[in-house]
């Protein structure tokens, strides 16, 4: 008869699984490194958040204010007026999208549309290069700014063009003219250098900042509604296409140069101040530019 009573499993069998010592021990150890880990790791998470959030803020801000000096650039001369309303600040300006020079005598032979100042006129030939245009858009000589005799606003200097022209390497000549119609209209004065200007409709920028709530300011852009004496706030009839958003502050400010009394000089200068802010990130740009207003 066998006796089991003294029976010993081999050390193998024995050695399989851990002891509630060891299972508590990794636990302990486990929490001990999870812990560093979260005291350690927001921090890097966090900084880069930050970071990320500022860089795209700076990017819209100078975004926007190269989109308006871009705009700028192509401002009428003495059309760019600023008016505060309703904690809203609105730039407005002309466009312009190309200029050339108009025929003030007439060929040695007698001939050529020359530009008549003493009564209403329709046309006139252009000298040298010729500017791309539509019908539609309109001519303005001499441009004097609001308030004077040659306001393009008031359309005492501007008239609507019934040609165009496409082709942006046309040359006009004595022998081959490229003759500008317009509807009729007597410009008041004639410019001291003979050149004209091709113009759209206006554009403004409305700067609506909210210190209190920056997610709810915004930088506004307004374009291709009707001229007006009166600087619009905002302009009727168009919608408005929001150009950058979290605006905290906002300020459009514009100079005239003046050299003397009542003597203004060649040039204007625009200051742009937006800043920006979201999540406690803020980001402030500062942008002056200068405008050429030789009319």
């Amino acid at each position: 008869m066998n006796d089991h009573r003294f029976f010993r499993p081999p050390p193998a069998a024995r050695s399989g699984g851990f002891t509630l010592v060891e299972l508590i021990t990794v636990i302990v150890i486990t929490g001990i490194i999870a812990s560093m880990v979260a005291v350690f790791i927001p921090g890097p998470i966090n900084a880069y958040v930050d970071t990320a959030r500022r860089a795209e803020l700076t990017e819209n801000a100078d975004t926007a204010i190269r989109r308006i000096a871009r705009d700028l650039r192509t401002a009428l001369p003495n059309s760019v007026r600023v008016v505060v309303s309703g904690g809203v600040t609105y730039l407005e300006f002309i466009p312009t999208s190309g200029g050339g020079r108009y025929r003030q005598y007439p060929t040695a032979g007698g001939a050529g549309d020359v530009l008549d100042f003493s009564n209403a006129d329709s046309s006139f030939d252009v000298l040298g290069p010729v500017p791309v245009y539509a019908a539609g858009e309109s001519v303005v000589l001499f441009n004097l700014g609001p308030g004077s005799a040659s306001d393009a606003y008031a359309g005492n200097n501007r008239a609507a063009l019934s040609t165009s022209n496409s082709n942006a390497s046309l040359f006009s000549t004595d022998a081959a003219a490229h003759t500008l119609t317009f509807s009729s209209i007597q410009f008041p004065a004639p410019s001291p250098s003979a050149r004209f200007h091709v113009v759209r409709r206006p554009v403004t920028y409305a700067c609506a900042p909210n210190f209190g709530t920056p997610a709810a300011g915004g930088l506004l852009r307004y374009a291709d509604y009707p001229f007006s004496s009166a600087q619009p706030t905002p302009p009727a009839g168009v919608a408005a296409q929001v150009l950058v958003g979290h605006v905290a502050e906002c300020d459009f400010d514009y100079n005239e140069v003046i050299a003397s009394a009542g003597v203004h000089t060649r040039t204007g200068l625009v200051t742009l101040i937006l800043r920006l802010e979201d999540a406690g990130e803020s980001v402030r740009l500062v942008h002056q530019m200068q405008v050429v207003n030789a009319p």
